[in-house]
């Protein structure tokens, strides 16, 4: 299993490792002081439901990760990855095969946004049509969360590309030149979240 430093520099999360997301979850309530049904009503999700999602870790919404690191303060990626500094390059984490992604049912957008260092993230969604010219590469502060809802995103750096399909995010340092295009015939959909 690789560990936090080899993740910092961009390698791939194995879907064995979302057990620790859920061990994020799980540890960040009790720091809160809550009860696992508390919790679960303070989020509105049903209790059997968020039993299932912070014992596995798996098929959890991003709209209720989001909310959870609202709920708790903390940054979106640290919830994502364990990683309390600033990401050097990149963090993908994929959606395990046959996995069900909730395409944040019951939420509105506005219910999403994220309070991050006393600011307020708002998600932004964003279409790619497949006739789009390839991403130009641009830079900007702060750090980046993409979660793909349809179709395939491709996040372009200057030396690679990475592929995203529906249900798998990441989490990068934007400083570093980046673009997205659409990687397939139908539009590409996806969250983007900027952080300061």
């Amino acid at each position: 299993m690789k560990t936090d430093d080899s993740l910092a520099r961009g390698d791939v999360v194995p879907q064995t490792q979302f057990s620790e997301l859920a061990q994020r979850i799980a540890g960040l309530r009790d720091a809160c002081g809550y009860g696992l049904e508390e919790f679960a009503d303070l989020l509105g999700v049903d209790r059997d439901a968020y039993r299932d999602y912070e014992q596995t870790g798996f098929d959890v919404p991003a709209s209720l990760l989001m909310h959870i690191a609202n709920v708790c303060k903390v940054d979106m990626g640290v919830l994502l990855t364990g990683i309390s500094t600033h990401l050097d390059t990149y963090q993908v984490v994929r959606a395990g095969e046959g996995r069900v992604v909730e395409r944040f049912a019951g939420y509105h957008f506005q219910d999403l946004a994220y309070n991050y260092r006393n600011k307020v993230m708002q998600p932004l969604l964003v279409t790619l049509d497949p006739s789009d010219e390839p991403a130009e590469l641009v830079t900007h502060a702060g750090q980046e969360f993409n979660y793909v809802t349809q179709g395939t995103v491709v996040l372009v750096f200057a030396d690679r590309e990475i592929v995203l399909n529906v249900g798998d995010c990441v989490y990068f340092n934007p400083q570093i030149p980046h673009g997205q295009r659409c990687g397939s015939d139908i539009p590409a959909v996806f969250v983007t979240m900027i952080t300061e």
